[in-house]
């Protein structure tokens, strides 16, 4: 049986540094996608999305060992892209503002049909309250820059300023919405520990 890391195969998109930014080229990639409005915190639609989405990654997983593709690989981490429709909400942290899609990478193997066939498989086994609102799309953010935050949530407003900079006097401007990606067990870790890399799309000035 052929074992894949994903991590490792898209390395520069799963790892960054914490001490300075960096610039990233986000490829199209396929993705699980759920969407959702509002604070996050202690969010009983966020939680069930967070639930939806790794039930169905770890369904799609262990059918993909046991097909005919005989693949393992490690199911990946949570990402996040958030917005409000009024920026300057998001920017002063207006959380009940905020919009948020919630999205786990998927590999090659998986189609259109495999993630229908999934989908129906866990209705079976589990049937998590959001797996009907979730979606099988690619997506592509192209030219980005990233940095590592280690630390709560709560203190990110510096790690993404510096973030900004590094683009500002670079010669770029923003574009599209501000992109995370949970590296730890948001379940688990303390929020202390917890390593998020913020990434934002960019385009020339």
């Amino acid at each position: 049986m052929e074992k894949i890391d994903y991590k490792k195969r898209f390395k520069q998109l799963y790892s960054a540094p914490a001490k300075a930014p960096v610039f990233v080229e986000v490829p199209r990639l396929s993705f699980i996608m759920i969407d959702g409005a509002g604070d996050p915190n202690g969010s009983e639609p966020f939680q069930r999305a967070v639930e939806a989405l790794f039930s169905l990654s770890y369904a799609i997983k262990f059918m993909i060992k046991k097909g005919a593709e005989s693949v393992d690989y490690g199911v990946m981490p949570l990402e996040g892209i958030w917005w409000a429709e009024d920026m300057a909400e998001f920017d002063v942290g207006n959380k009940a503002a905020w919009k948020w899609t919630l999205m786990i990478m998927q590999p090659e193997y998986v189609t259109a049909e495999l993630f229908t066939a999934a989908v129906e498989q866990a209705r079976a086994k589990t049937n998590p309250p959001a797996l009907d609102h979730l979606r099988f799309e690619s997506f592509q953010e192209g030219l980005s820059a990233q940095l590592l935050h280690v630390g709560p949530f709560s203190a990110e407003g510096p790690t993404v300023e510096r973030l900004h900079r590094f683009i500002r006097d670079n010669g770029y401007t923003r574009r599209g919405r501000h992109r995370e990606i949970y590296l730890s067990d948001l379940r688990r870790a303390a929020p202390e520990r917890l390593r998020t890399i913020i990434r934002q799309p960019i385009a020339p000035a």
